[in-house]
């Protein structure tokens, strides 16, 4: 089913962002983590491209098999790193074959070991592109990502980030068929608010489901923020530094952190929430169980 259609039932969505593993046992893992989560009744799961398109094969077997027994819609991340046009078309295809319905159309990340993009040969350089050239076989419905506090490659002369070009290359991918919108992670929700106020005053209409990621790890979560340009505000921070020795007070910090976060989103009008699982089900689980309280699936009484 595609994604769109999901988005307009008037019930919040929730899904899950898993990544490839790298091992038969990291896979297995995996697999119990979707068997965790599945009870919970995602509206969608999306499985992740790696960087230089190194987990391409894999997230197509993955999501495939997702799609196929675990009676999950699921989406597949997509890039335009080293793949030419027929490569792509050939992706397109082996989704299709698989049942899978749904794309998110990436500019995608350098490969290892080089600091800037470059589009391939017969390929394409930005997310728009690739997003135009997936919605010609009319068989997929497509996301894009967007980024409330601007995307980190998009700096000004001045050497702050340049939220108008950022917003112009948004406009780019919705002009060219992007049905739905996925953010970049963030902790203060107010950059979500202002960002979607901006959208939709230019006329941008379509849904922008917010992303979550559950701080589970205090390092972890600052490699991530410093790698995508997110900030953390001072309060978070100053509570995650004081149970930073204590792995499993940083759990429950960001379990509650989340739950709030998610909670406040959704009562403002947010469709749903997105959640970057990081490939483990306890933290989101505990999350989701917590706002199926309020939001009970589609087809249970609300």
């Amino acid at each position: 089913m595609h994604i769109r259609d999901l988005l307009s039932t008037g019930r919040p969505c929730f899904s899950f962002e898993f990544f490839p593993p790298k091992t038969e046992k990291g896979l297995e893992s995996l697999r119990d983590t979707i068997r965790g989560l599945r009870d919970l009744r995602p509206t969608f799961v999306s499985v992740t491209y790696g960087a230089g398109g190194s987990t391409r094969d894999r997230t197509i077997d993955l999501v495939g098999e997702i799609q196929r027994h675990h009676g999950l819609t699921a989406m597949a991340h997509l890039t335009c790193v080293g793949s030419s046009r027929e490569e792509i078309s050939s992706i397109l295809h082996r989704l299709h074959e698989a049942g899978v319905e749904n794309v998110l159309a990436l500019r995608g990340d350098p490969p290892k070991g080089e600091e800037a993009f470059v589009a391939p040969a017969d390929g394409f350089a930005y997310a728009n592109e690739l997003t135009e050239f997936v919605r010609e076989s009319n068989r997929f419905c497509v996301g894009g990502a967007c980024y409330p506090e601007g995307h980190i490659e998009c700096i000004s002369p001045s050497g702050e980030r340049d939220l108008d070009r950022d917003f112009e290359n948004l406009r780019k991918k919705v002009d060219a068929g992007a049905q739905f919108l996925v953010t970049q992670l963030f902790f203060d929700n107010q950059h979500y608010f202002d960002f979607v106020a901006r959208a939709r005053k230019a006329g941008i209409g379509i849904p922008i489901i917010p992303g979550i990621m559950p701080i589970t790890n205090v390092e972890q979560i600052k490699r991530f923020t410093d790698m995508c340009g997110t900030s953390l505000p001072q309060k978070l921070i100053t509570e995650m530094e004081r149970y930073k020795d204590h792995p499993e007070d940083v759990v429950s910090l960001g379990v509650a952190y989340a739950t709030a976060q998610s909670f406040d989103l959704l009562q403002r009008g947010a469709p749903g929430i997105h959640f970057y699982t990081l490939n483990k089900s306890s933290a989101t689980r505990m999350i989701v169980t917590a706002l199926r309280t309020i939001y009970p699936p589609a087809d249970v009484p609300a």
